[in-house]
């Protein structure tokens, strides 16, 4: 890791919240490009997601992780575990909700106690973040802010819309002003931690969010078996299997005459294309492994655990 001595503002910031509050979109906002996955479906970000924004004085170090709920099988309790870890040790920390989804009486109270309970892990400043406000009325937006204000000593209040960017300039403002002074982390030329081959596995798992249907999903990984670079060409040649838990769901997932597994590829491979710069192969094939969000051997193989 490089460290660069002039004086900046820099530091880690968590980005914490809910399955589908927006946390990726966020992070894609304000790095200006995409390297989160984003779907319409909750849980979709499974793992630890770093990305570095760069400015002329500062820079700031995000961190997306999964949604926080209740688990009840060990690959939800991963994620989880990971959402409340990358809480801890972070600089500041941005805790976003998604204003547009009204929360039923009977379960505001229950709502209300389980994200107490999770600000009483938090030690270093939080911005609360009320996202999709573009989907609300604004009469309703203050006494939301009233409401969420009460419930925790946040450093402020901002309401924003990430999938347009608006607001993200005034949340990088309010960042500026708890971030400590400190080095640079990473050069400016990497926009993140996590390797192309990682990033092709989260494009592939992301393509079976949007092109199956409810339950695949979540039922589905993505295992890259080979990976190999050919510089001379410029070709990048992916072998990736997409495992599911049960036979029945590999017809969902090859579709009619293998159409669903097609377009999967298809989509995959432009999205790839256009992260590396380069032509790519991508060979995709479907298999079963019974359970496997309950193997934690497997889990590892993924870099779940």
């Amino acid at each position: 890791m490089e460290f660069i001595d002039t004086p900046l503002k820099s530091g880690m910031v968590a980005i914490v919240g809910p399955p589908n509050a927006g946390k990726s979109t966020l992070m894609n906002a304000l790095l200006g490009q995409k390297i989160s996955i984003v779907t319409h479906k909750p849980q979709t970000t499974r793992n630890r997601i770093l990305g570095v924004v760069n400015g002329d004085n500062y820079q700031i170090v995000l961190i997306d992780t999964p949604g926080l709920h209740r688990a009840d099988q060990p690959l939800n309790r991963e994620m989880v575990r990971i959402a409340m870890e990358s809480m801890q040790g972070v600089d500041a920390l941005l805790f976003i909700l998604d204003v547009s989804k009204a929360i039923p009486e009977k379960l505001k109270r229950d709502k209300e106690k389980e994200l107490a309970e999770y600000m009483k892990t938090i030690e270093a400043p939080a911005i609360l973040v009320l996202n999709k406000v573009d989907l609300i009325e604004k009469a309703k937006l203050l006494p939301l802010i009233e409401t969420y204000s009460k419930m925790y000593p946040f450093q402020s209040v901002l309401p924003l819309s990430a999938l347009y960017a608006d607001g993200t300039d005034q949340l990088v403002s309010k960042l500026l002003e708890v971030l400590p002074w400190g080095p640079k982390y990473f050069p400016d030329d990497i926009p993140t931690d996590v390797t192309e081959r990682f990033l092709a596995a989260e494009i592939i798992r992301e393509k079976i969010f949007l092109l199956t249907g409810q339950e695949i999903p979540y039922c589905s990984a993505v295992l890259i078996e080979s990976f190999k670079e050919d510089p001379v060409k410029e070709l990048v040649t992916i072998h990736a299997a997409i495992v599911l838990e049960r036979p029945s769901q590999k017809g969902i997932v090859i579709g009619k005459g293998g159409r669903t597994l097609k377009s999967i590829g298809t989509e995959a491979r432009k999205d790839i294309e256009a992260m590396m710069e380069k032509k790519v192969m991508l060979k995709l094939w479907v298999k079963v492994k019974k359970n496997w969000p309950q193997d934690e051997r497997f889990l590892k193989e993924i870099g779940l655990l």
